[in-house]
């Protein structure tokens, strides 16, 4: 069974734990909207539109690129005893050891992830509403997985719930042995403390601590590292290291949200300093956008980057105001290294940039071509002068004459702008 506590162990033999996990209603809006199964819930509310469950008719899990992969969509209008799974995202297909024959929630493996949420469909028809919930569980490798997932309801003809949508996130915990063994391997080969140099100097001081009485002002402060700085790659760094780097940034970056600018622009520094590399390394380059399933793009050339360091399920928004960040810093031939620190020095900072980018794409406006034909009229030569008084201020008057002999009678003005608007075109053309 599922447990907020984690698993005890009982000898080499995981214990059983007694109890399900509750479950409860998912965070409203705009509360860590970093978390997968928020996502999902602000994706059901934005598609009620006035009605109490959205309609099944505007949902496509295939084409969701955020959640897809990790959602499930149930269809009990014919059974309601044994739903059938109409679509299953293959992230969530793949953890699960399941192939294409699966038909019904009956042929879900007891102690798979997929499990997790079928087996509370039934509460979701009970509640009339969007069910979340978290635990742990021994899965089907034996591993302790922990989990977050959300069951949402929906209706095809907007009165009964026939269809959920299910949305699931997880990670592997390592095992209390195996966490044992990682923290004394990384004992054993933690450095041991320079001599002569006192131990509240390298390490932090907490208020309580045996170094309560440390005084940090004899302690001459050190420069902040510099990520750009070679010394710390490879002799000869790649592109994929430079790659991995500008993703851990952007993961880092992700966990921090709103709460650090700083660790997105290292992020956007990085992914700027991978796309300077890729050009030196075009075959580099095409081989990584294979692998991850994306093409160079001429008239955009870095979407593809921040697809590559961002993720391509992340935010299509954001990706595209990434991207016009790494742009601006081409055009305005930005050194390598130092894109995070131009973004933080910039009025503005990021959205600044992104819009003087956009402004700067943003193709001139046509010339108005029946403003010149008017400014031309005002100092083309007349054919005759006439002289009578007509009503209005305007710089053109439409007449109505009539052919008299040799020449023309004028009978009556028109003060129709939209008819002397009209004639003026006619002229020109």
């Amino acid at each position: 069974m599922d447990s907020f506590r984690g698993v005890e162990d009982e000898g080499a033999v995981p214990a059983v734990i007694e109890e399900e996990p509750a479950m409860d209603r998912p965070p409203e809006i705009g509360v860590d909207e970093r978390r997968m199964h928020v996502r999902a819930y602000n994706y059901w509310v934005s598609l009620l539109a006035g009605r109490a469950y959205p309609s099944i008719q505007d949902v496509d899990p295939a084409n969701i690129e955020d959640f897809g992969p990790h959602s499930v969509l149930l269809d009990f209008s014919q059974s309601q005893l044994d739903p059938t799974i109409a679509f299953l995202g293959r992230t969530l297909r793949i953890e699960c050891g399941l192939d294409a024959a699966i038909r019904n929630i009956s042929e879900v493996p007891s102690r798979s992830l997929l499990s997790r949420l079928t087996d509370h469909y039934m509460q979701i028809i009970a509640n009339c509403a969007p069910i979340g919930f978290e635990a742990e569980f021994i899965g089907q490798r034996g591993h302790n997985t922990v989990y977050r997932g959300i069951l949402m309801p929906l209706s095809s003809d907007g009165e009964a719930i026939d269809f959920i949508y299910g949305v699931i996130n997880w990670k592997e915990l390592a095992d209390s042995e195996t966490a044992t063994q990682i923290a004394s391997q990384a004992e054993s080969i933690a450095p041991a403390p320079a001599a002569n140099v006192p131990y509240g100097a390298d390490s932090p001081v907490w208020a309580d601590g045996p170094h309560a009485d440390f005084d940090m002002a004899d302690v001459t402060p050190q420069a902040p590292a510099d990520e750009s700085n070679l010394s710390l790659w490879p002799d000869d760094p790649g592109l994929a290291d430079r790659l991995c780097l500008a993703r851990d940034c952007a993961l880092e970056a992700r966990d921090a949200g709103e709460r650090s600018h700083a660790a997105l622009y290292r992020a956007l520094g990085q992914a700027y300093d991978f796309a300077l590399a890729a050009e030196e390394a075009p075959e580099d380059y095409a081989e990584l956008l294979a692998e991850e399933g994306l093409k160079a793009q001429a008239r955009a050339p870095m979407t593809p980057v921040a697809k590559l360091v961002f993720g391509t399920q992340y935010d299509k928004t954001r990706l595209t105001e990434f991207a016009a960040c790494l742009a601006w810093a081409k055009r305005e031939g930005v050194p390598q290294g130092s894109l995070a620190q131009r973004i933080g020095g910039e009025a503005g900072g990021l959205k600044a940039i992104v819009a003087a980018e956009r402004a700067y794409r943003r193709p001139a406006p046509k010339p108005d071509r029946w403003a010149e034909v008017r400014a031309e009229l005002k100092t083309v030569r007349p054919l005759a002068r006439v002289d009578i008084a007509v009503a209005g201020e305007g710089d053109f008057v439409l007449l109505v004459a009539r052919r008299d002999g040799d020449g023309l009678a004028i009978l009556a003005p028109v003060a129709d702008e939209k008819l002397i608007d009209q004639a003026i075109r006619k002229s020109a053309a």
